[in-house]
């Protein structure tokens, strides 16, 4: 009988990744399946990630080109006002609006208060920067740190379960 076993096993093509796969146990399939979506969303994530730093770092250089020109502020708002902006130029539109939005008040209220509302409104605006590229970051942080612990179970598990059906 185990010569049966042995020479089945031993023919070339008979055993596939695929053929292993559909035998494997229930919990081993559902850990595969499971591993296998959090690579994909994964390898989706840092993709995204990569082309958005690489746009963003694009978008800051251009913008610190314009900014650092010698062109007025004024000029440098009304160029950035009729397109979307990102990162450096977002912080700056910010700051141009809250700015203008203040002229008039700022012969009231004074330099210090029209100060101190640009650099709350930069802050806000900081922050939303940072959320926008640190979006989704801790399903990477997550899935990184478990994934081995999650795999090592199914690995365990197929062979608890395999070892009965040897003896």
């Amino acid at each position: 009988m185990e010569t049966v076993v042995t020479d089945t096993l031993a023919q070339p093509g008979h055993i596939s990744l695929w053929h292993l796969v559909m035998q494997a146990s229930w919990p081993v399939f559902l850990v595969m399946i499971g591993l296998a979506a959090a690579s994909i969303w994964g390898w989706a994530i840092i993709i995204e990630k990569f082309f958005m730093v690489r746009r963003m770092n694009r978008a800051n250089d251009r913008f610190e080109s314009s900014f650092w020109s010698g062109q007025s502020l004024e000029d440098l708002y009304a160029m950035l006002g009729s397109r979307p902006t990102m990162g450096l130029a977002a912080i700056f539109m910010s700051a141009m609006r809250e700015w203008k939005r203040s002229q008039d008040a700022a012969m009231r209220a004074g330099f210090q208060g029209v100060q101190k509302r640009i650099e709350k409104v930069m802050d806000v605006q900081i922050q939303k920067e940072m959320h926008d590229v640190e979006a989704r970051l801790l399903f990477l942080a997550t899935t990184g740190s478990a994934a081995p612990f999650i795999g090592l179970f199914g690995t365990v598990w197929g062979i608890m379960t395999s070892k009965p059906a040897r003896m």
